[in-house]
């Protein structure tokens, strides 16, 4: 198993600054998992970091990486402590354009790197993380996506219109709202492959629940392995003189 702190230069007005992930490759992966944190989560939440470790034993590569800079996140608490709201101001956690920008960024990194450019590629994605995976899907040719309890209704129609990977959504069965979106979300994902709704009895929104974030891991390196199984398979049958 090889580990890499790996970093992500952003420039904006302000300063030249950067996102950083965590890179680890397992002997012979078949695959790799980029994560997207939802709302300003970072790289070491211990939630992805338990999925994480659970796809690194099942010869599965992960990037975990924070799709905002310190500076941003900052940004976001400020405002968030304030008793008033600033007329206009969207946070950073809840810029899709932002958000997706930044995925792209990785993932063509991920394309390109000696070291990652020849695996299959799939998403794992929560919160508004889950937006912003789906609507990066629309551009590459991403094997499969899993999203738990993410905010699949902040996606436009049009890039729902568009996805073609196998969707699988992971919610807990106290979460009656997510349950609600992403059911929505699934209907309107008419050009999907594969889409499926997994509901994980007696979670809440955090998965603090004894067992039920095991549950979630097991689940996702299951749904993910197969698929990358699936291809591979695929790939050589298509080589085959």
């Amino acid at each position: 198993m090889s580990r890499e702190l790996v970093r992500f230069p952003i420039k904006n007005s302000n300063s030249n600054s950067f996102i950083e992930g965590n890179l680890a490759i397992p002997d012979n992966p078949i695959g790799i998992v980029v994560f997207v944190h939802g709302s300003g989560s970072s790289k070491n939440s211990k939630r992805n970091q338990l999925v994480s470790e659970k796809l690194n034993k099942n010869k599965i590569a992960t990037l975990l990486f924070a799709l905002l800079s310190d500076e941003e996140q900052a940004f976001d608490s400020q405002v968030e402590k304030m008793t008033s709201k600033i007329p206009g101001v969207v946070l950073n956690k809840f810029n899709l354009s932002l958000l997706t920008k930044r995925l792209s960024m990785v993932t063509d990194w991920v394309l390109s790197n000696p070291h990652t450019e020849k695996l299959q590629l799939s998403f794992f994605a929560s919160s508004t993380g889950g937006a912003a995976a789906l609507m990066t899907a629309c551009q590459y040719n991403i094997a499969s996506i899993v999203i738990r309890s993410g905010r699949t209704d902040l996606v436009p129609n049009q890039f729902l219109d568009q996805i073609v990977s196998p969707c699988l959504f992971i919610v807990g069965s106290r979460e009656k709202s997510f349950v609600k979106i992403n059911k929505g979300t699934m209907k309107k994902m008419r050009n999907s492959k594969e889409k499926k709704l997994t509901i994980v009895e007696g979670a809440s929104h955090l998965y603090e629940e004894e067992g039920t974030l095991q549950k979630v891991a097991e689940i996702a390196t299951q749904w993910i392995s197969q698929h990358f199984t699936l291809r591979i398979n695929t790939n050589s049958i298509d080589k085959q003189p």
